[in-house]
């Protein structure tokens, strides 16, 4: 299958940006903006549990490693995000506002 999938990435300051570009590159990812690419990504199966172990092959993960993706859920066609790598943080925003809760999947 191949689906089309945006891929944030926040690898911390010493990190394996080498083997990300690689991989990157090697996908033929299209540049959107600091630490964000879009490309069309071919796999089988779940394609989140196939995303994370092909980029896995490639990038050396760290405990501060944190990699989201954004896609079309094939079954619904709902815009979804997860996290793949790693989890949320506090945001440089938090306290600005009242408090919301939070969710571990965004969708539309």
């Amino acid at each position: 299958m191949k689906s089309a999938v945006w891929v944030s990435y926040d690898l911390g300051v010493q990190a394996d940006y080498e083997g990300m570009y690689g991989w990157l590159d090697e996908h033929q990812a299209k540049e959107c903006g600091d630490s964000l690419a879009f490309l069309n990504y071919e796999y089988s199966g779940p394609l989140l549990e196939a995303f994370a172990a092909d980029l896995k092959k490639s990038v050396q993960i760290t405990k501060r490693t944190r990699v989201y993706v954004i896609y079309r859920e094939q079954d619904t066609k709902k815009m979804k995000g997860n996290f793949i790598i790693g989890g949320r943080k506090a945001p440089p925003w938090s306290g600005f506002a009242a408090a919301v809760g939070s969710a571990d999947t965004d969708e539309s």
